[in-house]
């Protein structure tokens, strides 16, 4: 790597970072993209999250691109993989099954998507990407930014990056820290919110959701994959939170919506059954099902286990010393690898006996040695104090009844629908879960109080720990950093602040028509009835 400069830098490759690539490259920006992992993508890749999508997904709802890489994915399964007569011909394929979503995939196929969909900008130079790297530091100038130090986490080389615009499209927010822009972490209070969920009292910078770390497992019947009994097995065995009503590896959770306890086996149940309990956890997020492949293509079925037995909620990995957070994230990997064990040995199954041995990882879906993902699910960020923050009261259903919608933002740049789905948090408090109706991003969510070069494109804008529970789906995220790439590319290339952007609803207009000629969706139909 050498020092070099661009229009627009995104640090970080996730589904908001390639996103905003491609919607900025298309502006004909220079625009530098960087990765910590070896996989773009983020949660539909290197995290091994298959897409949590609203009901109207295969109709409306999403961006065009968004739309393309969905439609791609299927198109993958067909061209290269050895898929039945009968799976061919299903319009709106779901290669792997699960019901979490109608796209159920093995992550690879995503990254091959990406690539593809990122490809025609290498090509022509005005994309540069650079994998296993992370941004170190920040130096500013004023309110801006003014170049950013990025390191190889293969050589440890340095290069100092100067940009017109940068993006934060990490995980966890970590440009805010480094540029010292003004962010919150946690949970507000109420009497700053008004949100009916809000905490009482102060804010509470560490009741931040869980974060997990997803495993990719299949099942071969009568076979024995047992594991060697990890080193933190007894301690995970033992491990009851306050709020759950046993032990946490075992099949009784709690109905996230009700608080009372419901069951989960491994195997059978339908999605129908979801929130009333007695459903396949094995099928929530299953990703490869032979019964859509070639006979004696594919032996065994995959599923991602993101369950609620291996959320890792004992502290959080943000604002914390680096030791701190790196033995958390050992914890969290220790804690799914003794659910596998307690699988694979000690689950109770309907017949009377225990364990599943034939249970076991594979490795060569997520793309490491172990069968782990590359990195962490991470569910909620650092997110930017910024001009506008959304609350609850404007889009939960609860809150607003009679509505088919939530609060139209005259500055909207994009669309989602999503509960608010907050797991378990590292303050001990346990699932807030609620509808919500279809919503709105406003442009002012994504615009910092202070400083003026820089944007998010991740799940780090300006919504609070409540609305973050809804704003963290897979195209959400997609839809905030295609926004914020033709954000940036707007401003440069108009010459434009974010003040004269807030103060002049004809340029706001202009900007929207821009979005709507790059395929995306605004506002939700007028003509259809989105009542949850």
């Amino acid at each position: 790597m050498n020092d070099s400069s661009c229009d627009i830098l995104i640090v970080g490759g996730g589904t908001g970072g390639c996103a905003a690539a491609m919607s900025a490259c298309s502006m004909g920006l220079r625009v530098v993209l960087t990765e910590e992992t070896d996989w773009i993508g983020g949660q539909l890749t290197a995290q091994a999250v298959p897409p949590d999508e609203h009901r109207w997904i295969e109709r409306f709802g999403c961006t065009a691109r968004y739309r393309k890489y969905r439609e791609s994915v299927r198109a993958f399964y067909k061209s290269y993989k050895p898929l039945t007569d009968g799976a061919k011909q299903i319009t709106n394929l779901n290669p792997g099954g699960g019901w979490v979503s109608q796209l159920c995939h093995e992550p690879h196929v995503s990254v091959s998507v990406l690539e593809d969909m990122l490809q025609p900008f290498l090509e022509d130079g005005s994309l540069t990407v650079h994998l296993h790297t992370t941004a170190v530091s920040a130096r500013m100038v004023g309110d801006r930014v003014a170049t950013v130090t990025i390191r190889s986490r293969d050589s440890g080389r340095e290069a100092t990056i100067a940009a017109k615009f940068v993006l934060d499209a990490t995980e966890l927010g970590d440009l805010l820290p480094m540029t010292g822009t003004e962010y919150v972490v946690g949970a507000e209070p109420k009497s700053e919110t008004g949100e009916p969920n809000a905490v009482d009292g102060a804010a509470q910078p560490d009741n931040v959701q869980g974060i997990t770390w997803v495993f990719a497992m299949a099942h071969e019947e009568g076979a024995d994959h047992v594991i060697d009994k990890p080193d933190q097995y007894e301690v995970w065995r033992s491990y009851r939170p306050e709020f759950w009503p046993g032990s946490f590896l075992g099949f009784t959770d709690i109905n996230p919506q009700t608080g009372q306890p419901r069951h989960l086996p491994i195997f059978g149940g339908t999605p129908q059954s979801w929130y009333k309990g007695d459903f396949g956890l094995f099928s929530y997020r299953q990703i490869v099902d032979p019964q859509k492949f070639l006979p004696g293509t594919v032996p065994h079925p995959v599923t991602i286990v993101n369950w609620p037995q291996n959320d890792y909620f004992i502290g959080s990995i943000i604002d914390v010393d680096p030791g701190v957070s790196k033995q958390r994230l050992h914890d969290a990997k220790q804690l799914s690898l003794s659910l596998l064990y307690w699988l694979q040995t000690e689950a109770p199954r309907p017949d009377g006996g225990l364990g599943y041995p034939g249970l076991y990882m594979r490795p060569d879906i997520t793309g490491t040695p172990d069968g782990f993902a590359k990195a962490p699910y991470i569910r909620e960020s650092r997110r930017i104090r910024a001009r506008f923050t959304v609350c609850e009261q404007d889009l939960a259903a609860y809150t607003n009844p009679g509505r088919d919608r939530g609060v139209e933002y005259a500055d909207s740049v994009g669309i989602g629908s999503y509960r608010i789905d907050l797991h378990p948090s590292t303050s001990g408090i346990a699932y807030i879960d609620t509808a919500t109706l279809p919503f709105q991003i406003p442009l002012r969510s994504l615009i910092p109080i202070r400083v003026k070069n820089l944007l998010p494109a991740c799940k780090n804008l300006g919504v609070t720990h409540i609305t973050n529970g809804c704003y963290r789906l897979h195209p959400v995220e997609w839809n905030i950093g295609e926004s914020a790439g033709l954000l940036a590319a707007y401003c440069i290339q108009q010459g434009l602040e974010f003040d004269e952007f807030l103060e002049s609803p004809e340029i706001i207009k202009q900007f929207q028509g821009l979005l709507i000629a790059q395929g995306i969706e605004i506002a939700w139909p007028a003509n259809e009835n989105l009542s949850v």
